[in-house]
């Protein structure tokens, strides 16, 4: 069992969506952070910059680029957990680009697990994604369930995920998997759906353009998911193995944006937007995840878990995105 208190923690894709919420949970929990950044001409650290001064004080900021083996190397320096998010996520700009998928996402992964190797880190949690079972072929969607690749997002993923845990097998890096569902909450980018329906109504709009309705997803809300990074962390039963993290409670997307009307009050109509569509056999259809696992072996349970906690995960996210120097960083429309 790992202190999270007295580690020296390097959190990979650190000024992301999720990543900039972990650093801020990981700090309110006393641990020696470590933030790997994208490295940018403006000097911006993404979502970091909007920490509170408590937060970007407390903790030490590294520009990199995970593709580039030296500077991952020299970033996990004096580091003994790591905490892998950097990652290219977009579905839609991965048909688009499929290669820099692979270069970020496989890449990028094994120069994390050849530094962790070679430095003897005490654990890596590498992060997986829903994505890679595809259209569930039986609910709840367990650990065990079969891998598959709908798009060049998830294919890259499977990609890394297996070589995450063959490290683990053939070189005994402590490595651990963590495989959130569809997280949600503040900050996310607004290519995905929740902001996607938040920011139209937010901005006055009475029709919301959405892709497919019908498909359900399980949306565990980012405090859960940085809860679970933590307990993954923390617990050495976690190490080869997959760790599901989710809310136990599916929705369609199209009663996601109907609920979400509703907890902001407006009356609005769902339109079908072809150009949001994905490719007909790349659409995963029903996303609803098993997370007995996280329970049983790290004790983890959701404190937004179930219908409630979605409403009241969706209250915090509505708000965030509701104010309006909030909404002002999101270009209307804006899809990838």
């Amino acid at each position: 069992m790992i202190d999270l208190a007295k580690a020296r923690i390097l959190v990979t894709g650190a000024d992301g969506f999720i990543g900039s919420h972990l650093v801020e949970a990981l700090v309110a929990a006393g641990s020696n952070v470590r933030a790997f950044v994208q490295y940018n001409s403006f000097g911006h650290w993404g979502w970091l910059d909007q920490a509170p001064e408590s937060v970007r004080s407390a903790i030490e900021v590294v520009a990199g680029d995970v593709r580039d083996p030296t500077c991952v190397l020299d970033a996990m320096r004096g580091c003994n957990v790591v905490l892998h998010l950097a990652a290219l996520i977009a579905i839609p700009y991965s048909y688009r680009a499929p290669g820099s998928y692979v270069d970020t996402n496989v890449t990028g992964t094994l120069n994390v697990l050849e530094a962790a190797r070679a430095l003897g880190v005490e654990r890596v949690v590498h992060t997986s994604t829903s994505e890679v079972y595809g259209t569930a072929r039986y609910v709840p969607i367990d650990e065990e369930h079969p891998l598959q690749a709908q798009s060049p997002y998830a294919a890259s993923k499977i990609g890394a995920d297996q070589l995450a845990l063959s490290y683990q097998r053939s070189f005994d890096v402590p490595v651990a998997v963590i495989r959130p569902f569809n997280t949600y909450g503040p900050r996310q980018s607004a290519r995905a759906v929740i902001p996607t329906i938040i920011t139209q109504i937010a901005a006055g709009a009475t029709v919301i353009r959405l892709g497919a309705l019908h498909p359900t997803r399980d949306f565990s809300f980012v405090a859960d998911t940085a809860s679970g990074f933590m307990a993954v962390a923390r617990a050495d039963a976690a190490i080869g193995q997959v760790t599901n993290i989710g809310s136990g409670f599916e929705i369609t997307v199209g009663d996601t944006a109907r609920l979400i009307a509703e907890l902001m009050d407006r009356e609005v109509r769902i339109e079908h937007e072809d150009a949001r569509l994905r490719p007909a056999a790349s659409e995963v259809e029903r996303l609803f995840a098993d997370i007995r696992r996280a329970g049983e072996t790290l004790g983890w349970t959701p404190a937004y878990g179930g219908a409630e906690g979605f409403r009241r995960g969706l209250q915090h996210t509505i708000a965030w995105f509701s104010d309006p120097a909030n909404l002002m960083r999101y270009r209307q429309g804006y899809q990838v």
